[in-house]
């Protein structure tokens, strides 16, 4: 098989620029949490709009991903690390700009979109630099850490510039970011594409796009009753939509998401844990940056320093990990790992308004973050174990498109369960100078025991339908035509 790199050390160099392309995508998710406080007084935001912040990035960006893929398969897969780079680039420039609230909105929704077209040709561009052997599970372990280190990496890096900066530079950060892998790119990245059908398929694309939406929609509708006309109506069209979009993918010649792309009982288990995850990991670290600063008063860096042990045990666990995986194999780590997940969130459900950070929180961050390197540091190798090169990017894509999907409509989802559970809250309770913090601790418990509850849906999962022969993940990932 023919590699973008033909140098072992440039393949290694090529890592560290799609480490890099990795690590910006997912912060991106994050990164802005810190910041929304600051961010809602400047713009004159209300909270609804606050959540969009963070839900429009994550919903552009997964309902994006399918199409993304295929665009890097078929157009090049430097060319579209290239385009995606330079367009989340220029996205976050117009957001760190932003006068007003619909300004940071579209360029949220913009930074989502060109994500979409950049995570896929990094994640495709990796599976064919390391086809195989140890060194691929080394490399896909690198990657897997910063998925799970990077929403944690942006709560740090999101206060220390809100703080010292701006909320702005939240957002800002990404050009000098990007124009570092950018270089990198040019002198280490070698085109790459699939050949044969290289038609698009748009009907494939607007159904999925749609019936996200709609799914998403209908979950934030939620926040005013789950028995509104409304909110049933966007969800039952979502799944309308949804089931439509798999007919449709079973019938065409070149559908957007290929059904042998998923109806493998591995590769299906591993996204069904990637969405689970997503929901849990997203959702959930956004109404822990809300405890920290609504609630105990921290600033943004104290609250980004808060967030540092789970990432330091992420880094930690999966270095060691990375190490011992090709002897023991992925069903160990992640069957065991979202049981550990699960315990840390619902651990966290036990805050009080006083917050004792050593005791409440600590721990559970400590256990949220040994479960997530479990999870994350083989998922992405399970997920692409045996794909064809032809369809390479669209796998990469799904991957990363369940992890946004989920995060998604977990954070809709949950911000719907805190608010139903505010309201309850302030109606069973009597006035008291603290009743409206003690009614949004109440919410972010519920918020945590939900995500708890998501996360240990992996387990059985994992357990049941992960797993691959320790051959299935060394073996070659198949040729790939250079262009």
């Amino acid at each position: 098989m023919s590699s973008p790199s033909t140098s072992p050390n440039h393949r290694w160099w090529l890592l560290a620029v799609l480490a890099l392309a990795q690590l910006m995508v997912i912060l991106d998710g994050t990164i802005v949490n810190i910041a929304l406080p600051d961010a809602q007084i400047d713009l004159g935001m209300s909270d609804g709009d606050r959540t969009w912040v963070v839900t429009i990035y994550a919903l552009a960006f997964g309902s994006l991903l399918l199409l993304g893929g295929r665009i890097a398969d078929y157009w090049g897969r430097k060319r579209s690390f290239m385009v995606g780079m330079i367009g989340f680039a220029i996205a976050s420039a117009i957001g760190g700009l932003a006068v007003n609230t619909e300004m940071l909105l579209a360029a949220r929704a913009l930074q989502g979109a060109f994500a979409a077209l950049l995570a896929p040709a990094s994640l495709a561009i990796l599976t064919i630099t390391f086809p195989g052997g140890k060194e691929r599970i080394k490399a896909f372990a690198v990657y897997g850490a910063i998925g799970g280190g990077g929403a944690a990496v942006g709560l740090l890096l999101g206060g220390v510039l809100t703080e010292f900066a701006s909320w702005q530079w939240c957002l800002l950060v990404n050009v000098p970011i990007a124009a570092l892998a950018i270089v990198g790119a040019v002198l280490f990245m070698k085109e790459s594409r699939a050949h044969g059908n290289t038609r698009y398929d748009l009907p494939g694309t607007l159904l999925v796009v749609a019936g996200l939406a709609a799914l998403v929609l209908g979950f934030s509708r939620a926040e005013e009753g789950w028995g509104r006309v409304d909110t049933i109506g966007f969800l039952v069209a979502g799944v309308i939509l949804l089931a439509v979009f798999v007919v449709v993918e079973s019938r065409v010649s070149n559908p957007l998401l290929p059904l042998r792309v998923i109806v493998n009982k591995v590769r299906g288990g591993a996204f069904l844990v990637s969405t689970l995850t997503g929901a849990a990991l997203l959702g959930g670290l956004l109404f822990l940056t809300f405890y920290f600063q609504i609630v105990l008063g921290y600033s943004p860096l104290q609250s980004g320093l808060a967030s540092l042990p789970m990432t330091a045990v992420i880094m930690i666990c999966a270095t060691l990990l990375s190490q011992i995986l090709p002897r023991i194999g992925v069903r160990l780590p992640m069957t065991v790992g979202p049981i550990l997940a699960a315990a840390g969130l619902f651990y966290l459900s036990f805050i009080t308004v006083e917050g004792d950070y050593v005791v409440q929180v600590l721990p559970g961050l400590i256990l949220l973050g040994v479960g997530l390197a479990s999870v994350f540091v083989p998922l992405q190798n399970v997920a692409l174990a045996g794909v064809e090169e032809h369809d390479a990017g669209v796998a990469s894509a799904a991957v990363s498109a369940t992890q946004q999907i989920g995060g998604s409509i977990g954070t809709a989802l949950f911000t719907a369960l805190y608010t139903s559970a505010i309201a309850t809250y302030l109606a069973n309770n009597p006035p008291s100078p603290t009743a409206q913090l003690e009614a949004f601790v109440d919410g972010y418990s519920v918020a945590f025991i939900c995500a708890a509850a998501l996360m240990l849906v992996a387990a059985p999962i994992s357990f049941f339908l992960i797993r691959p022969s320790r051959e299935d993940l060394l073996k070659n990932a198949g040729a790939v035509h250079l262009g």
